[in-house]
């Protein structure tokens, strides 16, 4: 019985790692039920062994793609290499996190589908993004909350539309511009007024 509880804990994580990884490639309603068992090794039957609803996948999937950040924070806490505001500014701003949507940000891929879904997927998206405006505030060079928390709603706007925006059109020269001009105008904006704790 240990066996069989634990394969198939290795399993709903394989089908939510998938649907999360093509969900963001394809959208939330560009990948179905039957693709993502196929390409799980199982059948579609199979999936209510895991899942109530297609919207409990969903909500499942996108969250699983949410905490990066944090990660990364937590880990300069714990002795790793250090974050900073320009960095996380160049890491999402550039054309290796534009062609690979599968593997990036959740709100840039799929902000807008978000939107018109589940309650629950709305709700936990709500959740990530006052967890990310906290932790940019928190590399913003303002001693006073309001403002730095303004800042941070603005720097966090800022990346995901750019980056939705990157991914839209078809002028690679465009896109290119796009995240780099706003990459530089919110770095420029972060180093006006370095302060300790901008880096940790």
């Amino acid at each position: 019985m240990g066996h069989s509880k634990a394969q198939k804990t290795r399993t709903h994580k394989r089908i939510v790692s998938i649907a999360s990884k093509r969900f963001r490639e394809k959208g939330l309603a560009g990948f179905g039920i039957a693709e993502l068992m196929k390409e799980a090794g199982l059948t579609v039957g199979g999936f209510y062994k895991h899942f109530d609803s297609r919207d409990d996948l969903v909500a499942e999937a996108v969250s699983s793609a949410f905490g990066g950040w944090k990660r990364r924070v937590d880990a300069a806490k714990a002795g790793g290499p250090s974050v900073s505001l320009a960095k996380l500014i160049d890491d999402y701003l550039n054309e290796a996190h534009r062609d690979n949507p599968g593997t990036g940000c959740a709100f840039s891929a799929l902000a807008a589908e978000i939107g018109r879904s589940h309650e629950r997927t709305r709700a936990l998206t709500t959740e990530q993004v006052r967890n990310d405006i906290q932790l940019i505030a928190g590399l913003i060079p303002d001693n006073e909350p309001h403002a730095a928390r303004s800042q941070a709603i603005l720097t966090f706007s800022a990346l995901v539309g750019a980056m939705s925006l990157a991914r839209a059109v078809s002028d690679e020269a465009l896109s290119r511009e796009i995240l780099k001009t706003v990459a530089e105008r919110l770095k420029n904006s972060a180093s006006k007024h370095p302060f300790p704790g901008q880096r940790l």
